[in-house]
C-alpha cells in the first residue's frame, strides 16, 4: 500500500505541481490591500476575479465594487511559468493552461509544498471534452514551474488571503482568465502566424467583454469553443463538442458595437502587416524584475529571496533567455 501511494504521488508531481505538506494558517489580508479595496468601493468579502498574462508574466487581482463592476486591486509580477504561449493539451508537456477557470473553496490548498496554492481546475469542461489531459495545475509560491504559475511566497500569500476571504464571504467560485498575452488587437496581429491564433481569437472575446464592461463574462462551452454572455433556450449546453443551440438572449447593442470595432481594428492590422515575429522557444517566462535579480545574484540567492520553501528555480537558463523580448 505504501509503495502504491508513493507511485501515485510521483505521478501527480509529474503531471502538474504536486501540493502536500504541513497545514499552514491562512494569512491575513494586508492593511494596504484593505485600504485599496475601500478606495475602489469594495470590501474583503466582495467577489474577486483573477487575470493571468503569460508573455508579460503578470497576475492581476480584481475586486467587485458596489456597482457590480470590477476594479483592479493589485498586479503581481510572476516569478516563473513553464511551457510556451498556447493552451495546455497533455500531461507532461510543461504547458501552463490558457482559458477560463472557476475556483471554489475546496480548490484552495494550505498544504502546498510551494507555500500556499490554489488549483485552477484544469482540465475544464471544454478541455476535458477535447481530450486534453493533466492535473494539479496551480497558482503557488516559490519560483518553480512544471505547468503552474509560480509567484513569490509573499505574493501568493496575499492572493490566497484575498480569494479565501471572498469565497468565505459567499462567492461560490471565482473566475480565473488565463491568457498568452494582453489580448489587444496589436498583440494579436503580431502573433497572426501562430497555430493557436483561432483559439486566441475565441478567448479574446471574453477578454474584450471584460475590458469593455469591467463585469465578469458569463462562460458557456459549445461548438468546441467558449461562448460568452449568452443564454440558451434549454439552459446551458451539455455537450461542449456539439453545435451551439439557438440563443435566446438579446446582446447589448453598445457592447456589440465596441466588440465589432475591436474586430475591425484587428482585421485592419492583419491586412497591413507583412510579417509576424518569430521568437525562439526556450521554456516559459519570468517577469523582468526577477530576471534582473537572477542575472545579478544567481538562481540560489533568488530562490532564497522569494520563498522560504527552499525550492530551486526551474530551468534558470531558459528564464534568462527571455524569448519574448521585444514583443
Amino acid at each position: 500500500m505504501r509503495h502504491a501511494l508513493t507511485i501515485g504521488a510521483m505521478a501527480l508531481a509529474l503531471s502538474g505541481c504536486m501540493a502536500l505538506d504541513d497545514v499552514r494558517a491562512p494569512p491575513p489580508i494586508p492593511a494596504k490591500l484593505i485600504a485599496a479595496m475601500a478606495k475602489n468601493g469594495s470590501k474583503p468579502e466582495s467577489p474577486v476575479l483573477i487575470r493571468i498574462f503569460k508573455q508579460e508574466s503578470e497576475l492581476e487581482v480584481w475586486k467587485q465594487n458596489k456597482q457590480g463592476q470590477y476594479a483592479l486591486l493589485k498586479s503581481y509580477p510572476m516569478c516563473r511559468w513553464s511551457g510556451k504561449l498556447g493552451p495546455k493539451m497533455k500531461s507532461g508537456d510543461r504547458q501552463a493552461p490558457e482559458g477560463f477557470y472557476h475556483v471554489s473553496a475546496g480548490m484552495l490548498n494550505p498544504k502546498s509544498q510551494y507555500f500556499l496554492s490554489f488549483n485552477l481546475g484544469y482540465p475544464n469542461r471544454l478541455e476535458s471534452a477535447l481530450g486534453y489531459t493533466g492535473e494539479a495545475l496551480m497558482v503557488h509560491g516559490a519560483c518553480s514551474s512544471s505547468g503552474c504559475y509560480a509567484m513569490t511566497d509573499q505574493g501568493v500569500g496575499e492572493i490566497y488571503a484575498v480569494v479565501q476571504r471572498a469565497l468565505a464571504g459567499g462567492q461560490g467560485t471565482f473566475q480565473v482568465q488565463a491568457y498568452p498575452f494582453r489580448m489587444t488587437a496589436e498583440n494579436m496581429a503580431k502573433h497572426r502566424g501562430d497555430p493557436n491564433f483561432d483559439f486566441w481569437k475565441n478567448i479574446k472575446q471574453g477578454y474584450d467583454i471584460f475590458e469593455a464592461t469591467k463585469r465578469q463574462p458569463k462562460v458557456a462551452v459549445c461548438g468546441r469553443r467558449y461562448v460568452f454572455n449568452t443564454d440558451f433556450a434549454d439552459g446551458e449546453p451539455s455537450d461542449p463538442l456539439a453545435a451551439c443551440p439557438p440563443a435566446i438572449s438579446t446582446p447589448d447593442a453598445g457592447l456589440v458595437a465596441r466588440l465589432q470595432s475591436e474586430d475591425a481594428k484587428l482585421a485592419d492590422l492583419m491586412a497591413n502587416q507583412t510579417s509576424a515575429p518569430i521568437n525562439a522557444y526556450v521554456d516559459g517566462g519570468m517577469h523582468p524584475s526577477f530576471r534582473t535579480l537572477l542575472e545579478k545574484n544567481g538562481a540560489e540567492k533568488l530562490a532564497a529571496k522569494i520563498s522560504g520553501t527552499k525550492y530551486p528555480i526551474s530551468r534558470p537558463e531558459a528564464a534568462l533567455a527571455d524569448p519574448y523580448a521585444g514583443l
